[in-house]
């Protein structure tokens, strides 16, 4: 046990599931023999966060970042040390939260990329599993260029099909059809030449086991927990 380890602040809600999901994954990712070698969490799983979907692809809604950006201010307050965003889409308002606070905020999108260039630097071309709002935003072009990697989506009927599925897992009524489509999205990005599938949204993430590729498969979900581990316990 260490009393000075850092303390990670969690802006969750969106969806709640998920945020319970990196926080398993968080968990079983620590090396511990008590709970005190545990890491501390300070947590605001708040699902009233102005949705993104409307914002971002609807064009109805508000703007979550300053919601977001008080959630933030709330965290750092309560004595987190560094924050993280439990959800790919969600990044596009990162500036607002980053330029809320004076505390780290890691970037999802930024660690993903990394990682699968550290892991495959081979790999020119992935394959996202991801909102329609990522794709929409270029969300991910960024961090993927800087790796000199590209971003490719599923064709339009497949990423339908993936929107589908992300809306029932946040209502937790997926059928065992979405389950098929879903893997019939990921052959779609190997027909496209992806060298290997990122799951980009963590509501996917909640149900990644039931993906199968014998591409290599990333899980940005997975990601931002291994790294969370490595902040605190190095």
């Amino acid at each position: 046990m260490n009393q000075n380890e850092l303390t990670v602040g969690i802006l969750g809600g969106m969806g709640p599931e998920a945020t319970v999901d990196l926080m398993q994954r968080v968990i079983a990712a620590t090396p511990a023999n008590d709970d005190a070698d545990h890491i501390r969490m300070l947590v605001d799983n708040d699902p009233k966060v102005p949705s993104r979907i409307k914002a971002l692809i609807e064009g109805t809604g508000e703007s979550p970042g300053p919601y977001m950006a008080k959630m933030a201010q709330g965290l750092e307050r309560g004595g987190a040390d560094f924050l993280v965003i439990p959800c790919n889409t969600a990044h596009k308002f990162y500036p607002d939260v980053e330029s809320a606070v004076s505390v780290p905020v890691l970037n999802l999108l930024e660690l993903a990329a990394a990682k699968i260039h550290q892991s495959y630097p081979e790999i020119e071309r992935v394959g996202l599993l991801a909102s329609t709002a990522v794709q929409l935003t270029n969300l991910y072009a960024t961090a993927m260029d800087k790796q000199g990697i590209k971003p490719i989506f599923p064709d339009d009927d497949f990423q339908q099909n993936v929107m589908t599925l992300i809306k029932a897992v946040k209502a937790k009524n997926q059928t065992e059809n979405m389950i098929a489509q879903f893997n019939e999205a990921a052959e779609n990005l190997e027909d496209q030449g992806a060298g290997c599938l990122l799951i980009a949204c963590t509501e996917l993430s909640v149900i990644a086991d039931s993906l199968k590729s014998h591409l290599p498969i990333f899980d940005a979900a997975q990601i931002l927990a291994d790294e969370i581990v490595l902040r605190v316990k190095g």
